[in-house]
């Protein structure tokens, strides 16, 4: 499946961006244009995950191969040519490992932006904390003020809410819908969370970086052992939480032209 997808820049470094869970190529576009003013050789992809943004619907049973499977079909479509870096933030760091174990020749590199190998605990998902609240707000409703209020009354933050909103899209009636799949979203998370990935780490040859938010638990202190003895680099940047590109983002630009 071919995905919607943002281009930026004109080099010659293939550099594909994938955003997490709920989220859309949006997210990354600040992020992808800083890094392109400060580093021209690169040419950047930012798609929307299957099932994600203005992306075409998950198949029935999609898993992080399916999406991986997607954003290598997209990057050669839109002609992005030879073994790709892959920058992963949340999801979008799976998926990019999972690339990296499926089809290694389309790889050049994976960098983790707060997320491990490791499965993904019940408790400690974020998203699945907001996945819960979402699936509890209506189909539609009469404007996104609206829907934004049911969403902060069931206890997320405003923040939170602002983000989810982005994914609403105005009905013929003059309301609002969500435009993605709520609950094959939550499948999807069900099923890519309890995923192992280190052998995409441990193997040799491995080329896979991580930086995570000190303020997030995404990546533990075991994690960053684990990583760092397979030859994975790990940096902390202490201020920031699990949207590492938002708490921190001229630290995170540095780190990565630096990296």
């Amino acid at each position: 499946m071919v995905l919607e997808s943002f281009q930026l820049g004109e080099g010659e470094v293939p550099t594909v961006l994938l955003h997490g869970f709920l989220g859309s190529g949006r997210n990354l576009r600040s992020l992808a244009a800083a890094w392109s003013a400060a580093d021209p050789r690169r040419r950047f992809l930012i798609p929307d995950l299957t099932g994600h943004g203005a992306s075409l619907p998950m198949p029935p049973g999609a898993d992080l191969d399916t999406l991986a499977r997607d954003v290598v079909e997209t990057a050669r479509a839109q002609g992005f040519t030879g073994p790709l870096e892959l920058v992963g933030h949340s999801l979008g760091g799976r998926v990019s490992l999972a690339a990296s174990l499926a089809s290694p020749a389309d790889v050049a590199r994976v960098t983790l932006l707060d997320i491990s190998p490791s499965p993904v605990p019940v408790d400690l998902s974020e998203s699945g904390m907001v996945l819960n609240v979402l699936l509890l707000a209506p189909d539609t409703a009469p404007s996104r003020r609206e829907l934004r209020a049911e969403l902060v009354g069931r206890s997320l933050s405003e923040g939170l809410a602002d983000w989810l909103v982005m994914n609403l899209v105005s009905t013929p009636d003059g309301g609002v819908r969500w435009r993605f799949d709520r609950q094959a979203l939550a499948e999807l998370h069900g099923r890519v969370n309890g995923v192992d990935l280190w052998a995409a780490v441990e193997h040799p040859g491995a080329r896979v970086r991580c930086i995570r938010g000190g303020r997030s638990r995404y990546v533990t202190d075991a994690d960053v052992a684990r990583m760092e003895a397979a030859g994975c680099p790990v940096a902390t940047l202490p201020e920031a939480g699990h949207f590492v590109h938002v708490d921190a983002p001229q630290a995170l630009l540095q780190w990565l032209l630096g990296h």
